[in-house]
This record gives structure tokens, sequence and C-alpha cells, in this order.
């Protein structure tokens, strides 16, 4: 058999050698789907925090239970190292590692060249690698193609094959997993695509293959900049609503009760999260390239941008109203995390809305039962409030930022002097009542 056939064999026997690059929010999910399939799965990561939780059993991920990460580290079919050495042993290798926006806006690639790196002193003939972090359409080609292949002498799709395949977690959520969301594939070549479909396919229920990396890395950039411009339209709803004294949320559930042609979507605080406010912005700076300018994107990133300075506003004139000014007031922000019932902060909104009250002088704190602690972008260190009730029947003012179901709403609507609900969690109960404020 030549290679391409042996490789194809040994992922379909389960006895190729799984190596995945970066253990987060994507990479230890997709090593427990591997593991769980039958495959031998060594997870690597340079954070010596996570690589000594899970060979202790333990798991750090909501969506991952610790029960399962230890029945397969106790089985042997899931370890973790440092030492990025292993890779010389590994048949098939994922990339999952961050892929964050620069403060100027353009795509920080380092976290996949530092991976590619690596992996580059390890890459031998008979090995797929598969790149799974969000990027802009070109990367899998132009970045780890001439690293990985060209610049050792191997030929892809005959010595080595490689593909992208965009990774699709959303945090929180159980019905859609790593394990049955279709999985879109795209290689280099015809035999990259083969290979990476036989890989994949023995772990996930369903393979979508597509012709190109390219094509794979354009399909995830439109999934997110599709919900991003759509978020974007009903947060520029809100601003118009606001304007005209229309009540947004009303406006929303009218038309959601078209049972075609809608789609809905919710206004808030802004985006958060490793992909909707980030993924959009890689196409918009691709496309500098080509001469053209993503209006879409740009122009719905700039109202999703300022929703938190929209929100402050309000929250100003709200506080006006009753004879109160924001500078000086006791502001509790309820829900830290970007989406609820999660433990993850990445581009939180609150994060923006507790910087801009405290620049208008207000003395902040928040309440998240996820998140006990976090830095501001001013780096300062926040704790979590102890007591919630206490907090809510002190503060001058309760702004719900991240709607939790933990929450009790009705009991924090009993207590509270004034809320300011961003997203609607009140729900009836905020509609109409004095007390309450809503986006």
């Amino acid at each position: 058999m030549n290679t391409k056939e042996t490789l194809i064999a040994e992922l379909k026997a389960r006895t190729a050698r799984v190596g995945i690059l970066g253990m987060g929010y994507v990479g230890l999910p997709l090593a427990v789907v591997f593991a769980e399939a039958g495959f031998i799965v060594t997870g690597i990561d340079p954070d010596e925090r996570k690589i000594n939780l899970l060979n202790q059993c333990t798991s750090y991920i909501p969506d991952v239970p610790t029960g399962t990460v230890e029945k397969l580290v106790k089985a042997g079919k899931l370890k973790a190292t440092t030492d990025f050495s292993v890779l010389k042993d590994m048949d098939a290798v994922s990339i999952c590692v961050p892929t964050p926006l620069r403060k100027t806006g353009d795509p920080d690639m380092s976290f996949i060249m530092s991976a590619t790196e690596q992996l580059a002193k390890y890459i031998h003939k008979g090995m797929v690698v598969v790149l799974e972090s969000s990027t802009y359409p070109g990367t899998t080609r132009e970045v780890l193609l001439p690293k990985l292949g060209d610049e050792k002498g191997l030929k892809v799709g005959e010595d080595w094959f490689l593909a992208f395949s965009p990774e699709r977690v959303d945090p929180g959520r159980a019905d859609f997993t790593t394990l049955n969301t279709p999985k879109v594939v795209g290689g280099i070549t015809a035999a990259c695509g083969e290979v990476t479909e036989a890989w994949y396919s023995g772990a996930i229920q369903k393979v979508h293959m597509v012709s190109t990396a390219e094509a794979a890395e354009m399909a995830k950039l439109l999934e997110n900049t599709f919900r991003m411009i759509n978020i974007g339209m009903v947060n520029e709803l809100a601003i118009m609503c606001d304007r005209m004294g229309v009540d947004v949320w009303e406006v929303i559930d009218a038309a959601a009760t078209k049972p075609f042609g809608f789609m809905k979507f919710t206004p808030g605080p802004g985006l958060g999260g490793h992909c909707i406010p980030i993924d959009p912005l890689y196409l918009s700076w691709k496309m500098k390239a080509f001469q053209y300018t993503a209006r879409f994107i740009e122009l719905a990133s700039d109202i999703n941008t300022n929703m938190p300075r929209f929100v402050v506003s309000r929250i100003m004139d709200a506080l006006n109203e009753r004879g109160k000014a924001l500078k000086g007031s006791r502001i509790l922000v309820l829900g830290a995390a970007y989406k609820p019932d999660i433990d993850d902060i990445r581009e939180s909104p609150a994060l923006d809305v507790i910087g801009l009250l405290e620049k208008k002088g207000a003395t902040v704190e928040y309440h998240d039962p996820y998140i006990t602690t976090l830095r501001t972008h001013d780096e300062v260190e926040m704790h979590s409030v102890p007591d919630l009730m206490t907090a809510v029947r002190a503060a001058d003012m309760v702004v719900i930022v991240t709607n939790h179901k933990v929450y009790d709403y009705k009991a924090i609507l009993a207590e509270a002097r004034f809320i300011f609900d961003s997203r609607n969690a009140l729900g009836k109960l905020g509609k109409d009542n004095p007390k309450v404020e809503r986006l």
C-alpha cells in the first residue's frame, strides 16, 4: 500500500496515534470525542495547569464532565503533556489554538505560527494535519503548507496530508456537541480531503466534504458573519426604537410570529465569545488585499462595538430621570460571561460596560455564579460579590448584562431599587414596571 492507503487503513482501524495541539474549549472536547471512538489521544498544551488537571483526571471545561476525563485517562485513551516532542510519534494532528484579534483589528496569528513551528520540528511522512482554528481564507495553504511540507521536502497529498476543518463549538450547549455537529472538511488536495474524512468519520457522526481548504475556511466565516450582521441589525433596531419610543422587544416578538422568512435575533449590550465578534473581521482584513471593503461586516462591527456605550448612555439617562447622577452611584453588574450559563468571559461586553461605568465615576461591583474573578481592560482584578441579595439591595442600580438562568429574577426585582435590563431577562416581570428600564 502507498502512504495514503496505509494511513487511511490505520485511521479506520483506530490504531493511528492522535495528537491535539491546544487543549482549550475546542481541543479538549475534540480529544474526548476521538478518545471515546477508540483512538489513543495525546493532548499537547504549554499551559501546565491544564495538563496537570487532565493527568489528575479533572476537567476544566464545563462541557466535558470530569467523570468522562477520568474514565478515558484511566483507560489509557487520553493523556496530556507540555512536551511537543511527542508529535514525532503522532500520525494525525489537529491544531486547536486561539486566533484572537490584535488591538488594531488585525488577525493575531501568533498562536497558529507557534503551533506550526513546533509541529514542523517533528512532522514526518505519513502524517495528516488538520487546522481547526478560525482564521482567514488561505491560512492553511499560505501559512501551514510551506512550513510543514515545502520546507521539509515533503509532498502534500502524497507524503503527508493537510486540511482545514472549522471548529463549531457553542459552549454550554447540550443538544449539539462536537460529536453530533456536522463537520465541514476541506483538503489542500483531494487526497488530503480523503484522508481527513477517513479520520474524522471514525469519531464524528456527520462529515461534510468541500472541495478546498479555502471553501472550508470561508464557510466558517460565513456562519459567524451571518450572526454578527443580524445581531448588528437588531442592535440598530434597538437604537431606532429608543429614539421613537417603541418597545423593541415587543417588535421582535411580533415579527417572530411569522412562520417563514424570518429568524429571531435579539439585541444586547454587545458581542462576546471567541467567534462572532472576531471571525468576520478576519474576512474583512483579508479582503483589503483584494482592494475590497466588506461594508456589511464593518458596519455591523461598528454598531455592535458601540452597544456598550449605548447601554451606558441609557443607564445614565435612566438615573437622571430619577434625580440620580451616574457619578457616585453604586452599580451592580449582573452577569459577566459573554453568554448565559457558561464560565467563558472572552470578549464579553460586561468588561466594556464595567470599564465605561467606572470612567463615568460609578462605583461598580459584579456578580456571576460562573466567574468568581475577572480582570478589566485596565487590568484591575475584580471579584464576584459573595452575597448577591445584599449587593442587590445596596445598589442604586442593578444592570443585567448576562441573563443566567440560575438567577431568581423575581426575588431580584423585589429587592432592587432600580434595574436596567439589557437582555430582557425579566420578560413580562419587567414590562411596564416602574423599577425597570429595558434596552
